[in-house]
This record gives structure tokens, sequence and C-alpha cells, in this order.
């Protein structure tokens, strides 16, 4: 199943929680569920590969961090991502890429499961 393109209102960046389109069918909220309740895990990943300079796992990361974001619903999150995997891969300076984690890091803490009441 080909997950429904972002809205307007997840493709920005926001304080304001994110939720995926998918949560409101009721076969795919229980894994929708799963993926948020694991993005503590991943964040805490992104962190140490960041501070231990590991820039090629960290590359392989994001890629995984986008392709599985987008086929959860969390378009924002694979954006931001993408975004991370392009500076790796482009060899960006140190600080534009701690500004990549950054903003990956505060969209995936943005991330909710269920449905926005």
């Amino acid at each position: 199943m080909t997950p429904p393109a972002p809205t307007a209102r997840q493709t920005t960046d926001c304080a304001e929680p994110i939720f995926s389109p998918l949560a409101r069918d009721a076969d795919l909220a229980e894994i929708v569920a799963q993926y948020v309740a694991e993005m503590p895990a991943r964040i805490e990943r992104l962190h140490r590969l960041l501070a231990s300079g590991e820039w090629e796992e960290l590359r392989r990361v994001a890629h995984q961090l986008k392709g599985s974001a987008g086929s959860h619903g969390f378009g924002p999150i694979s954006l931001r991502a993408g975004e991370l995997e392009t500076a790796l891969s482009s060899g960006a300076p140190k600080a534009e890429i701690r500004a990549a984690v950054a903003r990956l890091v505060d969209i995936c803490g943005s991330a909710r499961a269920g449905v926005p009441e």
C-alpha cells in the first residue's frame, strides 16, 4: 500500500505534533504506534553516531529513516532525513551536519501515534 502524499500541515516543521494519516486505518494504526514507540531509540542512535563522528553509518541510518518514515506516513521526517543524507553524501561541513541532525531529531520528537484530536 502506498502512503498518501503528505498534507501541507505535515510538510511544515513546527512544535506541533505530527501524525501519520495511516493511523486512521484500523489495520495500520498499531504499526504506526509501534514505529512511534521506537522513535526514542532512533533519536538516541542519531545522537550517538553524531557524537562519535561515524559519518558513513549516520548517512546509512538517515537513508533508512528517510524510507521508513515515508512508508509509515511521516513525510516531514522523511524530508529531514533526506536532507541529512544529502549533507553527509556531499561532504558538508560538520556544523551543517550537526544542524541537519538537530532538525531531524526535532521533527522525530514531534511524531505521535493515533490521530489528532
